[in-house]
């Protein structure tokens, strides 16, 4: 019950904090557009990492 507990606080939260982080380079003009599509494409890419943490390398969040 705790594995399914972590696994849909990190696949509920994750996504909200990747749109958050779009939100906030959408407003950043210290950035190029080339930086900010960088910064857009490794924050969907990292946002997969806490469940693949806690389905492949047998982590837990507590």
């Amino acid at each position: 019950m705790k594995l399914v507990l972590e696994i849909l606080l990190a696949a509920i939260l994750h996504p909200i904090a990747v749109i958050l982080m779009w939100l906030d380079l959408a407003g950043r003009e210290d950035l190029s557009t080339t930086q900010k599509i960088i910064w857009a494409v490794v924050g969907l890419v990292w946002g997969i990492g806490p469940v693949l943490y806690i389905l492949v390398g047998d982590g837990t969040l507590w």
